[in-house]
């Protein structure tokens, strides 16, 4: 038993440490990745988790799913009234499409769509120029005449991408998305750039409760693969928050097969949408992470 526990405890830190350095592109990290105590941190981004979200059943409790968006809001706009925290997001007078992600298989959340329609409707914006859409958002009145977005979607894997996350969940809104699919899909930060997008994202939130950290097949989303983090990761920049979510993901895929378990394909285009695109910092020396909550496992 003891050797056991040592071999878990050895896995566990070499999966942290491969999670922090090597993960974006499948190779090592440049010097940067590793930080000084002097270097420039400008991105904050929040992980929240909590160890009761599924206490009730295989349903994520709604209840504590909206206490954990108030709790991230608060904390990322720097107000203690989550009220005020999430009129910081969104004024009276915008237009909110709410891009949440459809995939049936493994599809936001409902309580997490529900919870943030509540919460812009809340903030003074009437039902009318609120809406959550995913595959129809080319076509949906609100999303073409947004002012504001918010962008959401459970973390995963995936067959192009290497991860689909907040990054690639506006792949929508693109008239030809083939076009963003070589190389891995490296090129898919130029959808920030899109007429429809551009300027108008006011918060990214990756769905961390059950994340898919493998797959076998591009249509495959084997409950083998997925565990409870509970989590969730909120922040202005998408990179930000799609870099914190991935060496999570590379974490657990090592700790999970007992040894490094690159993506295939690699995850390029994050680090690709900060060095060419600069649409934020895939750099964690540059990153303000600030965890709240439970802390087990959390792998960063």
């Amino acid at each position: 038993m003891d050797r056991l526990m040592t071999r878990r405890d050895l896995l566990k830190k070499t999966a942290v440490l491969a999670a922090g350095a090597g993960v974006l592109m499948n190779r090592p990290l440049p010097s940067f990745a590793f930080g000084t105590e002097t270097a420039a941190k400008n991105s904050k981004v929040i992980l929240i988790r909590n160890e009761k979200l599924f206490a009730s059943g295989e349903a994520p409790d709604p209840v504590i799913a909206g206490q954990m968006l108030d709790e991230a809001i608060c904390r990322l706009t720097g107000q203690k009234d989550p009220k005020k925290a999430w009129a910081k997001i969104v004024k009276p007078t915008d237009t909110v499409g709410i891009k949440t992600n459809e995939w049936n298989k493994f599809p936001t959340p409902e309580v997490v769509n529900e919870a943030l329609k509540e919460r812009v409707i809340a903030a003074g914006i009437p039902a009318d120029r609120v809406s959550v859409n995913d595959r129809g958002v080319l076509k949906d009145d609100v999303f073409q005449n947004s002012t504001a977005l918010i962008n959401v979607r459970p973390m995963r894997t995936h067959a192009w991408s290497g991860v689909g996350t907040c990054i690639k969940n506006y792949i929508m809104f693109a008239d030809n998305r083939p076009s963003y699919h070589d190389d891995s899909c490296a090129s898919l930060a130029a959808l920030h750039e899109l007429p429809m997008v551009k300027g108008k994202t006011r918060l990214n939130i990756l769905v961390m409760f059950n994340p898919l950290f493998h797959h076998r097949t591009p249509q495959d989303a084997s409950e083998e693969y997925m565990w409870k983090y509970s989590g969730l990761i909120m922040g202005f920049d998408p990179v930000a928050v799609d870099s914190v979510g991935l060496r999570i993901i590379q974490a657990k895929r090592n700790l999970f097969f007992g040894e490094d378990k690159p993506l295939n394909p690699p995850a390029k285009h994050i680090e690709i949408a900060d060095t060419r695109y600069h649409l934020g910092t895939c750099d964690p020396a540059k990153i303000d992470l600030i965890k709240l909550g439970w802390d087990e496992e959390s792998f960063v």
